[in-house]
């Protein structure tokens, strides 16, 4: 269903409720708005965390020592919160995989370089051995990412149309397109050239490590008014209402489905299962996740995809024969 909301995981939470006693307390006071906008949440789902944290017991003098918090007239304050009002120190996993992310970004460009570098400078500064782990991480790209990332930021800055020629494992071709260049971007570990796709008529991303060639052309790039950039923060796969609507029932031991998945429902069932409706355009990828998940789901429908599964079973167990 698209535009329904995502999940929120119990992890998620705990980090925004970690990350929101040091905001507030740092500003003495600071709106219910202005704070939901700077979290990303509804102020709903603000007061909410609110809620909870005032139920957090603190080691104190007394035996039970709860944060002193209120939001009456739309202002919250915190005190008496001594122990968690300071911010998270990175972990040095954390700060080995955020010097990578953020060399990352300065290969790519298109930013100010003098402002991540002085990031990258002081997180050194303060991870100590994690940057040593991280600049032992090269992020290799089979056909070179970095080659046509330069060409695309010229495009770009110059204002040209590109002729892409661009891979679709989906149905193992190679399609040729005509893009105005809208902005390169990393996510989820991925160099995308956003664009105004003549062929498409409409905003598609690229994968850069799927881009065979590029071409700049000599046409000025002309990106329609109306043409809106990826909310890329809400995920690139928006699932629609012409897909296919998958239902699997899974054990307690992979719950972490209806977690890492965006789902249209969650419901318990009975024996600590869970059942979880999501949608997909290929059905190979819901697929590929039952086989994967073996003993621990089931395919509840539709039909066809459990017959899909039975026949790459039958066909993986035939090979051991």
């Amino acid at each position: 269903m698209t535009g329904s909301p995502r999940m929120v995981t119990s992890g998620e939470r705990l980090r925004r409720l970690l990350a929101l006693v040091p905001y507030v307390v740092s500003r003495k006071s600071v709106s219910v708005a202005e704070t939901a906008a700077t979290f990303g949440v509804t102020q709903r789902e603000l007061i909410d965390d609110l809620n909870l944290a005032w139920c957090v017991e603190l080691n104190g003098p007394q035996p039970y020592c709860p944060i002193d918090l209120s939001y009456e007239g739309g202002e919250i304050v915190v005190s008496q919160a001594e122990a968690i009002d300071r911010p998270l120190r990175l972990a040095a996993d954390e700060a080995s995989a955020l010097l990578v992310a953020l060399r990352m970004l300065g290969d790519v460009g298109g930013g100010d370089t003098a402002v991540v570098n002085s990031v990258i400078e002081k997180l050194i500064a303060a991870a100590g051995g994690a940057d040593a782990t991280s600049a032992q991480v090269a992020v290799v790209n089979p056909v070179g990412d970095q080659q046509w990332a330069g060409l695309l930021r010229s495009a770009l800055a110059d204002g040209r149309r590109v002729r892409l020629r661009h891979y679709v494992p989906g149905r193992d071709e190679a399609t040729d397109r005509d893009v105005d260049p809208m902005r390169l971007l990393i996510t989820d570990g991925r160099t995308y050239l956003e664009g105004w796709c003549r062929r498409a008529e409409g905003v598609r991303l690229f994968r850069l490590d799927r881009v065979l060639d590029v071409t700049v052309l000599d046409v000025p790039a002309s990106v329609p008014v109306s043409a809106t950039p990826v909310d890329v923060d809400a995920g690139l796969f928006r699932p629609s209402a012409t897909d296919v609507l998958v239902v699997l029932e899974v054990t307690a031991a992979a719950r972490w489905v209806a977690e890492y998945y965006l789902c249209e429902s969650v419901t318990e069932v009975d024996g600590g299962r869970t059942r979880i409706s999501l949608r997909t355009p290929d059905t190979g990828l819901a697929r590929r996740l039952a086989l994967r998940l073996g003993d621990d789901g089931r395919v509840i429908s539709p039909d066809s995809l459990l017959e899909e599964v039975r026949a790459s079973a039958r066909s993986a167990l035939a090979q051991y024969e």
